[in-house]
């Protein structure tokens, strides 16, 4: 075993400062890599690591000696001319090497040019990859290119093979809804509503309520039935596991189904019958979950509100008939009672701010608007949370085969790092805190309202193990729960078609669950696992590029931010409602000499002993925006 010679295998990741960390299939600890020790591993990388040495309270300390499987097959970047060769400075920070374009494989690009090379040789620790182009994006101030190039870089499929719309159009056109009905329980005549994102494209899920005797509720849960449309094995199903979820860039979808079956035939779309599988919930006027009853459904949604307009009818502020503002409002009150009793048990609640990058026809940001966080987006959340919980709770008493979300006990060497980040900070945090989320709870309520809240709220959720899928039941840290699953999203990611087509074998028709399925239940959940994490970067990075354009109109301008990092080189600034993150350099202090004082997270001036601490509110004026290397240089004007 490669743990007995002291090796660890593992998934690679390295940050913006070039240096890896190795996830290990097995669980164990993260392991870390200097940059110098990486070899010609790259991010994403599957990866052995031999472990050098540990110090006490930090991350096992490794090189790389093998790499295993390749993360990706092309990089993309700018292209420059060096004579008779070419080559690439990639666009991601995390690739930490040119590639080298021989003469005859720069396939017409122009110097300057953002383009797509393929990889036909990665190198050693002596020489740079060897790439050819295969695709020129164009200039990289041109209209979708930036966010086309951050496409490609993830390797993030943009149309669908043939004989998938062909089937998906086929499918659409012999369906009849009609026919299946007799066998499904009929909601149609129940006040059903849906509440999306206002640019949402497809609807996954409906809410509907009714008061029962003795103060109880019953709650419908009415979730989109891909399953019944997509088959397993089929064309459709093959490109979705490929797929593995739905890309929602800051310009774009990149859906997991076609636009037939995600945006009409299975979308939970208002005055037309739609299939569910419903979870139909009895509660009592706490939120405690007194019975839960699986159905195959159809119904008609008579509503379809954004999160705003349905906080609106809430306030009072839209008019809306009295049935849907009384069934909002009874929804809203119950959500509260449920968030009452996940925080009871240790759940945790980040609100971090969100931005939204408004573009226009071309592609250019006309504005950047920070999310509120409002009463239905709670509602819709709890309910959600509610039902992927109670149906991997059924699952595990069945002792059905399932893929659930796994959420592990955050690493405690990370943790004791978060500790000593926090006592510089003035804050305390039990050295025993990775064992339980009460110990971040209680932190989180301390600093709630305090300039440094959104701060450590990114600090302790960094500090956390990543979320995956797993076929093997494991607990979920941050929800407190013991079992949870992802049901409520079939339209757009894969693992919930997965779970709807294990429900409707095991706990719907009582039969065994098919043994092919059985059997590709953990091939299913990692590669899933890999395919969500792509597209949270490429989703990440496509606003972050927009926010730096958007920054490009605003030179001069002057932000007020929060000091979010201090480093010895400077500090890092967090603009208010633009929630873009910019470097003010030291050479940019100019009042004084500045120290770094690295236990108190602060540059502190020799002469007049100005402390600038990780916390403070200041004010900053843009001075460059670099969106090809992603970078934002800022001053302070106070």
């Amino acid at each position: 075993m490669p743990s007995r010679i002291n090796l660890v295998v593992g998934r690679l990741q390295v940050t913006r400062a070039r240096h890896g960390f190795v996830i290990p299939d097995a669980g164990d600890g993260d392991v870390f890599v200097p940059a110098s020790r990486l070899g010609n591993a790259y991010d994403g990388d599957r990866v052995v690591a031999r472990i050098e040495h540990q110090r006490r309270g930090r991350n096992r300390e490794g090189t790389v000696v093998r790499v295993l499987e390749r993360g990706r097959s092309q990089v993309v970047g700018v292209f420059h001319r060096s004579g008779r060769y070419g080559f690439l400075i990639p666009s991601e920070e995390t690739l930490h090497r040119d590639v080298f374009l021989p003469g005859g494989a720069e396939a017409g690009a122009r110097d300057g040019e953002l383009v797509v090379a393929r990889i036909v040789d990665w190198g050693s620790d002596h020489h740079d990859p060897v790439g050819e182009v295969v695709e020129v994006l164009g200039r990289p101030e041109e209209p979708g290119v930036d966010v086309l190039a951050i496409v490609h870089a993830h390797e993030l499929p943009t149309e669908f093979p043939p004989e998938v719309i062909t089937e998906a159009e086929e499918l659409a056109r012999r369906t009849s809804l009609e026919a299946v009905l007799p066998g499904r329980r009929d909601f149609r005549d129940l006040l059903t509503l849906t509440i999306d994102p206002i640019d949402a494209k497809d609807h996954d899920d409906a809410i509907s309520i009714e008061q029962l005797e003795r103060g109880r509720w019953r709650v419908g849960v009415h979730i989109a039935d891909v399953s019944y449309f997509v088959q397993g094995g089929s064309a459709t199903d093959l490109e979705a596991f490929q797929r593995g979820t739905s890309v929602y860039l800051v310009d774009r979808v990149l859906p997991m189904l076609p636009e037939v079956l995600s945006g009409d035939l299975c979308s939970l779309r208002p005055g037309q019958d739609r299939l569910t599988l419903s979870a139909i919930l009895e509660l009592d006027a706490t939120g405690a979950l007194r019975s839960l009853d699986l159905v195959a459904g159809v119904i008609r949604s008579r509503y379809s509100l954004t999160y705003e307009e349905a906080q609106d009818v809430i306030d009072g502020r839209r008019p809306a008939e009295r049935d849907l503002q009384q069934a909002l409002r009874d929804l809203r009150d119950l959500a509260r009672e449920l968030r009452k009793r996940r925080q009871a048990r240790g759940g945790l609640d980040f609100d971090l701010p969100e931005a939204r990058v408004i573009v226009n026809a071309s592609g250019e940001p006309t504005q950047v608007q920070q999310v509120l966080r409002l009463d239905t987006h709670q509602l819709i959340e709890e309910f959600m949370i509610l039902v992927n919980e109670a149906v991997a709770r059924l699952a595990t008493r069945q002792g059905v085969p399932f893929i659930y979300r796994v959420h592990e006990n955050p690493d405690p060497d990370r943790f004791e790092q978060l500790r000593e980040f926090l006592t510089g900070l003035g804050l305390e945090l039990a050295k025993n805190a990775y064992r339980s989320s009460r110990p971040l709870q209680r932190l989180l309520a301390t600093v709630e309202g305090q300039p440094e809240e959104a701060i450590v709220s990114t600090l302790v959720l960094r500090s956390m193990k990543q979320a995956r899928y797993s076929a093997a039941r494991g607990s979920h840290f941050g929800l407190g729960t013991r079992a949870y699953s992802h049901f409520t999203s079939p339209i757009r990611r894969y693992p919930d078609l997965v779970v709807h087509r294990i429900v409707r074998a095991a706990l719907l028709e009582q039969r065994p669950v098919p043994e092919d399925l059985s059997e590709r239940l953990e091939t299913v959940a990692a590669h899933a696992s890999l395919r969500e994490r792509r597209a949270m970067e490429a989703e990440r990075e496509s606003v972050e590029v927009k926010k730096l354009e958007f920054l490009e109109r605003h030179l001069g301008d002057v932000f007020a931010g929060t000091v979010s990092g201090v480093t010895s080189y400077g500090l890092f600034v967090l603009l208010d409602n633009v929630l873009a993150e910019g470097l003010v350099h030291v050479s940019q202090l100019e009042d004084d000499y500045y120290r770094y004082l690295e236990d108190e997270h602060a540059l502190v001036g020799e002469a007049r002993r100005r402390r600038i601490r990780l916390g403070d509110r200041v004010n900053v004026q843009v001075v460059s925006v670099g969106r090809e290397a992603r970078e934002l240089d800022l001053t302070l004007v106070d």
